[in-house]
């Protein structure tokens, strides 16, 4: 008889693949155009590809296991999925802003800038209105962060985003033995 992989273990092989799709997402989008990584839309598509496939990679775990999983398992392989995923995709990120276009944290950070500007407006604020010494703040922020540090810490913040989007995938994934029940 075959032994049981535990979570941990199920979860590395669909995290690796999982950061190398992002990868390869984020840099397809960056040769077709740098500023799609600012966009809104590019992380929404990001997400649900994101979603798909942890959903996917973890149906299948749960048929590795008899067709049956717990909130807990389903819970600790969405988390640990995603948590390789995301330090390999912050690797990459750091590679692509660092090495191979350092240029691109200010196109970024311009881009993401100016999408602020642009719903403030929206919202009936005038960036006219604000001091220029607050603007210019605004502008050095979104700058910071595409640094080392910045992705580093917007990193550690997202572990907190992968928690909850493992509770929701522990949720959607899990499944009771109902034989068991008396």
């Amino acid at each position: 008889m075959e032994e049981q992989q535990s979570p941990f273990q199920a979860a590395v092989k669909p995290g690796i693949t999982m950061g190398l799709v992002s990868l390869a997402v984020t840099f397809i989008a960056y040769f077709i155009d740098s500023t799609l990584l600012a966009s809104g839309w590019f992380a929404l598509v990001a997400l649900v590809i994101f979603v798909g496939l942890i959903i996917y990679f973890g149906s299948q775990y749960r048929n590795e296991l008899g067709g049956y999983m717990t909130f807990g398992t389903a819970f600790n392989f969405s988390f640990i999925a995603i948590l390789i995923s995301g330090i390999i995709g912050l690797i990459g990120q750091i590679l692509l802003f660092q090495v191979v276009d350092p240029e691109l944290p200010g196109v970024l950070a311009d881009a993401s800038f100016n999408t602020t500007i642009e719903m403030m407006e929206k919202f009936g604020a005038s960036a006219d209105s604000l001091p220029p010494d607050v603007l210019e703040k605004m502008k050095q922020d979104t700058m910071n962060n595409f640094t080392i540090v910045g992705q580093l810490k917007a990193f550690g913040i997202g572990i907190i985003f992968y928690a909850i989007i493992a509770l929701i995938l522990g949720a959607i994934l899990k499944k009771k033995d109902k034989s068991l029940e008396f």
